[in-house]
């Protein structure tokens, strides 16, 4: 059995969700309510994969909320209760999504593995990331293309490329797909030399110097509500996978030859009769999903209990092919753009 652990993007819409569920008393609550409310298993899901084989899972909603990030200890034990909710109800293997892997890992949530009587057993649950990276790299080896971007002649930044996802796009995007050149975007920089080592190449750039040369910006932390980006600085035409959480670029790099795709996200086959994504804000809720989500849905397809992706710069590229074989097989594909119109271009020299 699969599970999958989330939350809404924002108080209110969080609200909304809980009313179209029946949660009455928490749909009337306010946020201190909603800071002590314990997680809710809120759904059961089934699905079928393309080779005949089904499985069962279970949506369960920590009852976090995004206005909590600044109570440290608040966002520690929606994560961890959370947790513990899954792992009492026998699920085998479940996916973090959302803010829910970040706050484990940054707030080093593997020095609390005691929640009251139950100790977490890790093998049990898995980040997601290995998935989210393969699907964000087949998305920029796709879609380039049809915009008329040669990405063997082809500047590629990444922002945020030393953190877990972004370290496995960049070696990705260098090694198997082979891009003219990486450019290297992130706040720290012995990490960005570290990593420039390890690749054996790239150009470490800031923000705008890198998307003032990008033909491909791959964004895997998400823009800052106080940044802006000049839509007239860029190549044109630009594919710009937005792979951070949450996503927020579609309405901050428009443009004539601007192309905005939402990355690590995932279409499953068929429809999967599910409420949850109904709140994501998904074009088709009932088939497309988070990358990091369908990852234990790929892991208890193949029966691989275990905790795939854990811990930071762990992702190999090995685990990369064997994930992105198995969403081939049991019938997901990347999100795509849709039906852009092409533009010559030549990419940069």
């Amino acid at each position: 059995m699969f599970g999958l652990i989330g939350h809404s993007t924002s108080f209110e819409s969080a609200r909304q969700l809980a009313r179209s569920l029946g949660f009455e008393d928490y749909a009337e609550g306010d946020l201190a309510m909603w800071c002590s409310a314990p997680p809710q298993l809120v759904e059961r899901i089934s699905l079928t994969s393309p080779t005949g084989k089904r499985i069962e899972g279970a949506y369960i909603d920590s009852v976090f909320v995004p206005e909590m990030l600044s109570r440290f200890k608040t966002a520690k034990r929606k994560v961890l209760n959370a947790m513990e909710l899954a792992q009492k109800n026998g699920i085998d293997i479940t996916a973090l999504g959302g803010f829910t892997s970040i706050i484990f890992e940054d707030f080093k949530l593997l020095r609390e593995q005691q929640v009251r009587a139950t100790t977490l057993e890790w093998q049990r649950f898995t980040t997601g990331n290995t998935h989210t990276a393969w699907v964000i790299c087949r998305q920029v080896e796709e879609n380039a293309p049809r915009l008329g971007v040669d990405l063997r002649r082809a500047r590629v930044a990444v922002v945020g490329a030393t953190g877990d996802i972004g370290s496995a796009v960049c070696r990705w995007l260098s090694q198997r797909t082979g891009v003219a050149e990486l450019l290297l975007v992130a706040r720290r920089p012995q990490p960005l030399t570290d990593l420039q080592a390890d690749l054996g190449g790239g150009r470490i750039l800031s923000l705008e110097e890198a998307l003032e040369e990008a033909d491909v910006v791959v964004w895997v932390a998400s823009l800052a509500q106080a940044s802006t980006i000049d839509p007239q600085r860029l190549h044109r035409p630009c594919l710009m996978i937005d792979g951070g959480y949450p996503k927020n670029l579609d309405t901050r790099a428009a443009g004539e030859g601007i192309h905005v795709l939402k990355g690590g996200i995932v279409e499953f086959a068929s429809d999967i009769g599910w409420q949850m994504m109904e709140a994501a804000e998904m074009a088709n809720p009932q088939r497309q999903m988070f990358a990091c989500f369908a990852e234990a849905m790929l892991l208890e397809f193949e029966g691989l209990h275990t905790n795939f992706s854990w811990g930071r710069n762990n992702i190999t590229l090995e685990k990369m092919d064997l994930i992105g074989a198995a969403s081939l097989r049991h019938g997901f594909r990347a999100l795509g753009l849709e039906s852009p119109a092409p533009i010559p271009s030549l990419t940069s020299a």
